[in-house]
């Protein structure tokens, strides 16, 4: 269970393709080498309303939330965390380099306890 969730403001729209930040941030989990290929999933929302900062219309922000099941040391998520924040700053340079872009990511542990799923894309995944 890696899910890797953005958030972003809709100012956004067309400066960032999301889709091929999504792939690029999923090839940047499974490269981590700590995650199964069928568990991971990366999506990406779009915030319709925002106020960020001092509010100027141009002010715009990704906040990543990362969802992680139970069993990794906390070297191995801090790692996962650096590998995740680099490929996303790597692919937002250009907004890195304004005045009005924030970029975040929290790592989030789920209790195994409190969560439920069902993968049928494990089996096939793992076959090959």
């Amino acid at each position: 269970m890696p899910h890797l969730s953005l958030e972003y403001s809709a100012n956004l729209r067309g400066k960032v393709d999301f889709t091929e930040l999504c792939l690029k941030l999923r090839d940047a989990v499974l490269g981590t080498g700590l995650f199964e290929i069928g568990a991971i999933r990366v999506r990406a929302f779009e915030a319709l309303a925002w106020a960020v900062a001092d509010a100027l219309p141009e002010n715009g922000f990704v906040d990543m939330s990362f969802r992680i099941g139970k069993g990794r040391s906390q070297e191995e998520k801090k790692r996962a965390g650096e590998v995740i924040f680099s490929t996303a700053m790597n692919a937002m340079s250009r907004l890195l380099e304004t005045q009005n872009f924030a970029l975040s990511l929290e790592i989030r542990e789920i209790e195994s306890t409190l969560s439920w799923k069902k993968n049928t894309m494990h089996d096939r995944l793992r076959e090959k």
